[in-house]
């Protein structure tokens, strides 16, 4: 058990921390009417879950599995953000914006995903 949690706190970390750069760096470049940082990192992280999931039975093992998915993937993508900057478009009565933001973010979302998936299926 102490190896797989050592796994997804390690992953966490460097998840997280790539979260706050890429968000940083994106959010610096990106119209301000739009959470472009949140957006991006989220599809990205999606993409790679579906990756590293279409990986995993052949090759990654259960700790490698659980450092990049649970791990890598959970600290990079943000839920909570995601749902904070709904909140702040509904208070500031952007619903328009927010139900494009939240639409796009699942649709693309899920499409990434199965584009990760199937990426694997190419090799």
């Amino acid at each position: 058990m102490i190896p797989s949690i050592l796994c997804v706190g390690v992953g966490s970390f460097f998840g997280g921390i790539c979260r706050f750069l890429c968000s940083r760096f994106l959010n610096a470049y990106a119209p301000g009417f739009f959470p472009f940082g949140t957006f991006a990192v989220n599809i990205l992280g999606s993409f790679l879950i579906g990756l590293f999931y279409g990986l995993s039975d052949p090759i990654l093992s259960p700790n490698a599995r659980l450092l990049l998915t649970v791990g890598f993937c959970g600290g990079f993508t943000t839920f909570s953000t995601f749902a904070n900057e709904g909140l702040n478009f509904i208070k500031s009565g952007c619903i328009l914006q927010f139900a494009l933001y939240a639409a796009l973010s699942v649709f693309i979302g899920i499409i990434a995903v199965y584009v990760g998936n199937m990426v694997t299926r190419l090799f």
